[in-house]
């Protein structure tokens, strides 16, 4: 029997619910060859959305490239994934690709290693000589393919948050940007799972990458929409869910497309014929269990002044922390320590801003921090 709820991967098929205007305007940016920036914090389904719209959008005369740069630390590393990728994602059978690689790599000495199933084991590396324009070179491969080809490529980057943290980022950015924006018949679609460094890459207008793209914002599922996704999923495993039940799910876990997923499903391994409110019940704290120990750690080592900062969110209070009222109810110190306060709850991807307001970035930590502390 499938799986009839998905988390912790992406999803695709009639696991895959609603994003309808989202998937569009993806869509014609990939027909258009319009660059794109997807934001939303993690585990909104940024990945399952681009490997959908990929798959529709890709045919003999478009190819999508799916990058995750999750792994590279280095701007070496990057440059070795990204013309493995294209490389293997614009050809069709391996003997393609050694013939690509000499074609259009040749004169920066290329070595190819292939595994015991060439189609899925192959990688490439460099004889790295920053004198001989290597960077430029792998950087245009995309486009020169595409010339060659007749075709339009479409390159979707994962993490791509990532090159925030390698060696001289700017310069590394810089790069990218003078080469990307030039090129003519491939187009970028670059999200990541860390939102508060995406908004700076893509919104700060001292950062190359300011202004590179249409920038969408993917907003939560609508509960009318999680309703129905999961009444059927329980219908058509021989199980039922009030429509009532199913909207617990989702205000329980704020909407959160992955923890809908999770909790529908442990609900749903504890339902027989039909699910119930005390069913529901032991589902959450099973979640709690399982997220026990990974929050535990995340606020083992933070101040006093943090969790109280993190107490005014859980009660409700997302703006104006500087006022008197605020500071004095919940200890926050001095009204100059909310900046950074805020800054070190972002940077440990507690806390993220939404619009004007502050929000926890994980739902479910927020019903465990009021049950752990007491409340």
């Amino acid at each position: 029997m499938e799986k009839p709820f998905v988390f912790g991967v992406a999803t695709s098929g009639d696991n895959f619910t609603d994003r309808e205007k989202e998937t569009q305007r993806l869509l014609l940016n990939f027909a258009h060859g319009v660059n794109t920036v997807l934001i939303s914090p993690r585990r909104w389904g940024k990945t399952s959305l681009v490997k959908k719209v990929a798959q529709l959008s890709q045919d003999s005369k478009r190819k999508v490239v799916y990058i995750d740069i999750f792994s590279c630390r280095t701007e070496n590393e990057f440059y070795r994934l990204f013309a493995t990728s294209i490389l293997k994602q614009t050809s069709s059978k391996w003997e393609e690709w050694i013939e690509n690689t000499k074609q259009f790599l040749s004169h920066i000495n290329p070595k190819i290693s292939i595994g015991a199933d060439p189609m899925n084991d192959f990688s490439i590396s460099f004889e790295y000589n920053m004198q001989n324009n290597t960077e430029n070179d792998i950087l245009q491969l995309p486009e020169k393919i595409a010339i060659e080809k007749g075709i339009q490529i479409v390159i979707c980057i994962d993490e791509f948050q990532q090159i925030s943290d390698f060696e001289d980022s700017k310069t590394f950015q810089k790069k990218l940007r003078s080469v990307w924006q030039l090129q003519q018949h491939v187009s970028y679609c670059l999200f990541g799972s860390k939102k508060h460094l995406m908004n700076e890459l893509f919104e700060k207008k001292n950062l190359p990458f300011y202004k590179f793209g249409d920038a969408i914002y993917l907003a939560k599922i609508e509960t009318k929409y999680w309703i129905e996704y999961i009444c059927k999923r329980f219908e058509n495993t021989g199980k039922h869910i009030s429509p009532e039940l199913a909207e617990e799910i989702c205000r329980l876990v704020d909407n959160h497309s992955s923890y809908v997923q999770q909790l529908s499903w442990l609900l749903w391994i504890r339902t027989i014929n039909t699910a119930t409110t005390e069913q529901l019940s032991y589902a959450l704290e099973d979640l709690l269990d399982q997220n026990n120990i990974l929050f535990q750690s995340e606020t083992e080592n933070l101040s006093a002044y943090q969790m109280n900062f993190l107490k005014a969110i859980v009660d409700g209070i997302h703006t104006k922390f500087s006022s008197k009222e605020v500071i004095s109810k919940y200890n926050l110190g001095t009204s100059a320590n909310i900046v950074r306060l805020k800054n070190a709850l972002l940077q440990k991807e507690l806390i993220e801003t939404n619009g004007k307001e502050i929000v926890l970035a994980d739902p479910v930590f927020g019903v465990w921090f009021k049950k752990e502390m007491l409340y």
